[in-house]
């Protein structure tokens, strides 16, 4: 039995054989785009196990648990540190085998990431390369699926094809850059079966309430204030996790070792508008709600998008309007009102 590395016989888990489509291991299993790509794998016959640093949140934030009861009995949750139990998620992948490890986690805020660079460097860079490093000897890895993101690109104007060089503006940025360039060596060096994705801002029923949108709704519902960092001149394209989720899947499935896909739509709006949208939606206004403050250091002004190659190659395309995401959401804020008021509306960092 081909071993690498791993600490077999301290993880109890049993396998099933039923008629799943496929075998995975979503790393960052607690995220907002990890949690709705479990569910939509789930919900398409895969069989998955999830790994995040901490327990299962609450379950308002995580939409495989919405799902039909059937579904979720093919999905089993374990809590891995990856900064500190690495050994004990390479028991895990070499006993559940899985076929494609798809990997979400990440120290993900972009502005903080000037407060505590050192973090985001360890578990973007040093821990992420010490996983690759054990998982190249993973030989029933049929595809390894890393999420990247656009901040690599830093600022750019007109759009960004998956070709366009680095040029990261932020300690973040750096961060996943340098994990992503140090995949590419694995992949010349060891022929290791990794795929990239980038998707455009996400957002959707689900989403941490220290995002644009839903921290925008709630405050809106509650009176609060928002305070609209730069004035909201910032353009970005904003796309629906249901659609990441399914380019996703297809990208894990069929793309080729090497290739980089863009998840985007083909709308570019800035935040301030997408901030008006919402107002509009909910018949409050603007001008009463929102607080203009100043810009977040080394905020980039535009990364757009080009999808061309998701949509000619993979039959990708994103199917759900802003306009309807956005009233998705608001409902899912609605429902979930009282739950949601519980529940932090700031970010909190975790090193």
């Amino acid at each position: 039995m081909h071993l690498c590395n791993g600490l077999v016989d301290k993880i109890p888990i049993k396998t099933n054989e039923g008629s799943f489509l496929e075998k995975l291991l979503v790393i960052g299993s607690n995220s907002f785009s990890g949690a709705s790509f479990i569910a939509h794998a789930l919900e398409m016959g895969s069989e998955v196990i999830g790994v995040s640093r901490s327990e299962e949140i609450a379950p308002v934030f995580l939409p495989y648990r919405w799902i039909s009861t059937e579904a979720q009995q093919r999905f089993k949750f374990y809590r891995v540190d990856l900064n500190h139990n690495l050994d004990a998620l390479l028991g895990i992948i070499n006993t559940f085998k899985p076929e494609y490890v798809v990997n979400f986690a990440a120290q993900s805020m972009v502005a903080e990431s000037w407060q505590n660079p050192d973090h985001w460097m360890m578990t973007n860079v040093v821990s992420t390369v010490r996983l690759h490093e054990r998982l190249r000897q993973c030989d029933f890895i049929k595809k390894y699926v890393h999420i990247s993101t656009p901040e690599v690109y830093g600022s750019c104007s007109g759009l960004v094809s998956e070709q366009n060089p680095y040029n990261p503006s932020t300690p973040y940025a750096v961060s996943r850059a340098a994990a992503d360039m140090s995949l590419m060596t694995y992949l010349k060096q060891y022929n290791f079966p990794v795929v990239f994705t980038r998707a455009a801002n996400v957002y959707g029923s689900g989403q941490q309430l220290y995002r644009i949108i839903p921290r925008t709704i709630l405050f809106f519902l509650t009176g609060r204030k928002l305070q609209l960092h730069g004035g909201g001149h910032s353009v970005r394209s904003f796309i629906h996790i249901r659609d990441v989720s399914e380019g996703t899947l297809r990208v894990m499935r069929t793309a080729s070792p090497g290739e980089i896909y863009h998840l985007s739509t083909t709308r570019n709006i800035s935040i301030r508008d997408v901030v008006e949208l919402i107002a509009s939606r909910l018949n409050v206004s603007f001008n009463d709600h929102v607080e203009v403050v100043g810009e977040r250091p080394g905020k980039d002004s535009a990364y757009l998008l080009d999808s061309a190659k998701a949509r000619d190659t993979l039959g990708w395309k994103d199917a759900i309007t802003l306009e309807n995401g956005i009233d998705d959401t608001i409902r899912w804020v609605k429902d979930n009102f009282d739950t949601l008021l519980s529940q932090p509306s700031d970010y909190f960092h975790k090193p």
